[in-house]
């Protein structure tokens, strides 16, 4: 179809993008621990939403690393599992939030401000580590988008923690989880609009552009 088919430039089919994407596994499963044992015990709702996105990534990217070198089809539908998980664990979280609303008290603003600055760096590392490999077909393009939604929530966790030790008020923390939310569910629709695109025959292989 004239004007539909857009070229496919790089489906992950690279040993340096593999080993980045293997560090970046490490580092998320390794800040999931971490963040949802202090999200726990600051009893922080935007630290919850950000320990949950670790999870997600950490199980996401793992797929992302197996389907490299199939099918496009194969990509693209594991693609549209990771954009439905994403848009499963925003909606969990808005509903988390908007329950409390009605109870809980203000989270450990200290814990809040420490494990964010913590878990930025982690992720402005995963971000520079796939910096070179943002473009791509929908499985690598969805890798990026989460990685630099994680390092955007992460400055939101501490902005939120900033907010919280000046206000004393559970309101910025409430406000930031459901922010993260709705940033999740909006790259969960960027993603699945490209593998449905995919899946269609929209998008064609036409310049397939293996990096390094």
């Amino acid at each position: 179809m004239p004007g539909c088919c857009e070229p496919i430039h790089f489906d992950g089919a690279s040993v340096q993008y593999k080993r980045a994407l293997r560090a970046v596994i490490g580092i998320n499963a390794l800040m999931f621990a971490v963040e949802v044992a202090a999200g726990l015990a600051a009893d922080s709702q935007a630290m919850k939403a950000d320990a949950l996105d670790f999870a997600s990534d950490t199980l996401t990217y793992a797929i992302s690393l197996s389907v490299i070198g199939a099918s496009l089809s194969t990509r693209a539908h594991a693609s549209v599992f990771k954009a439905l998980t994403l848009g499963a664990i925003a909606i969990y979280i808005l509903g988390v939030t908007m329950m409390r609303i009605f109870e809980g008290s203000a989270p450990d603003a200290h814990t809040m401000e420490l494990i964010g600055v913590i878990a930025f760096f982690a992720n402005l590392l995963s971000v520079v580590l796939l910096l070179r490999w943002r473009d791509g077909d929908s499985n690598v393009r969805s890798v990026w988008l989460c990685s630099r939604n994680d390092a955007l929530g992460n400055l939101g966790v501490v902005t939120a923690g900033l907010l919280v030790s000046v206000t004393e008020s559970r309101w910025p923390d409430l406000f930031m989880g459901s922010l993260l939310a709705l940033l999740f569910l909006r790259s969960a629709s960027s993603i699945l609009i490209q593998a449905r695109a995919e899946l269609s025959g929209q998008v064609c292989v036409t310049e397939v552009e293996t990096h390094g």
